[in-house]
């Protein structure tokens, strides 16, 4: 694992490390409005039915800069791993919302055999 690597897990433990130290939570979190051309095109879609592919796409690309900055909180406390990682979403007002990602930044090893 080299120093830029972070692992990011949703369980306590990565198997075959073991936890030298907790450092303690780390969050990030981004807040995105919807667009007005990406409305028109879910109104559209959900006239049709079915899965409204613009609001995935926001949502997937929301998760995915909350977990980026997460990590850079992490390899701040000197972090190699974020166990326990969670997600979670909230209505800030009308047409955006909350995403964030936390868990423990911790530094494992490999266990020895």
């Amino acid at each position: 694992m080299s120093a830029e690597d972070v692992i990011i897990a949703t369980i306590d433990r990565i198997p075959g490390y073991r936890i030298k130290k907790v450092l303690g939570v780390v969050s990030g979190s981004v807040v995105r409005a919807r667009s007005i051309g990406r409305d028109f095109l879910a109104g559209l879609r959900n006239l049709a039915g079915g899965e409204i592919k613009e609001y995935t796409e926001l949502l997937a690309e929301s998760r995915d800069i909350a977990i980026r900055r997460m990590i850079e909180k992490a390899k701040k406390l000197g972090a190699n791993a974020v166990i326990g990682v969670r997600f979670t979403t909230s209505a800030v007002m009308s047409g955006a919302s909350e995403i964030v990602a936390y868990g423990t930044a911790v530094i494992i090893e490999p266990e020895k055999e």
